[in-house]
């Protein structure tokens, strides 16, 4: 027997709501997967990932998983269209990451005045801990790319319909980003899945949606640990 459930999965420091979505099955020995989009909001194409994805599995969920989406997990730089929220930090850059540093590499990227100081991030470091997703993916928008941190056959099924390269490193310094946190910190593979800037909604749904049940699929034969 399998439940779907919408909940409150946290809130914002102006107190926007952040929702979530979530399938289980009775049996919680199945692999745990989160699924993260809108962390930038002024990258809508994750946003729209996640909600397309959300849609089809809301008319056909038979995924041998146990699910969570959270498809605008930065609601007030959605509101804004800024890659930060309203304290204007980069959320992908204040996890609280061996690596964190105050140093930002431009205003774009401020990490906060001290790693974990939003407190998005605390709702998602609470449920991580909580709940411990065997795999996380990420979803973001920028050159086409699928950044794996850690073990990821999930990328290769997701390559196989996108085309897209498959990197270990993303090109630069990450300090205090999700897939740090996730694999390096807590030996979860995470994958960023960064679709391609620009592309219509359309492209994401015919092209992106299928991509990530593939994807899922792979997950759910994954070896739980």
């Amino acid at each position: 027997m399998k439940t779907f459930n919408f909940f409150k999965f946290g809130h914002t420091s102006l107190g926007l709501p952040i929702h979530g979505y979530r399938w289980n099955h009775e049996n919680n020995s199945l692999i745990k997967v989160l699924v993260l989009g809108g962390v930038h909001g002024d990258e809508p194409e994750g946003i729209v990932a996640a909600k397309g994805l959300i849609e089809y599995l809301r008319n056909d969920f038979n995924l041998n998983l146990n699910l969570t989406i959270v498809p605008e997990f930065n609601p007030e730089g959605m509101l804004l269209k800024t890659r930060g929220n309203s304290n204007k930090v980069d959320l992908n850059r204040n996890l609280p990451t061996k690596d964190w540093s105050p140093v930002a590499a431009s205003e774009r990227y401020f990490p906060g005045l001290s790693a974990m100081s939003e407190i998005e991030n605390s709702f998602l470091v609470d449920w991580i801990q909580q709940e411990k997703p065997d795999v996380i993916y990420s979803l973001h928008s920028w050159k086409p790319m699928l950044n794996t941190n850690g073990e990821l056959p999930e990328a290769l099924e997701i390559a196989k319909l996108t085309g897209y390269v498959i990197e270990p490193d993303i090109g630069y310094p990450t300090p205090g980003s999700l897939g740090t946190y996730g694999n390096v910190e807590n030996k979860i593979p995470t994958l960023t899945y960064e679709v391609e800037r620009d592309i219509s909604f359309d492209q994401i749904i015919q092209i992106h949606v299928p991509a990530l049940i593939a994807g899922l699929k792979c997950s759910q034969n994954r070896k739980k640990k």
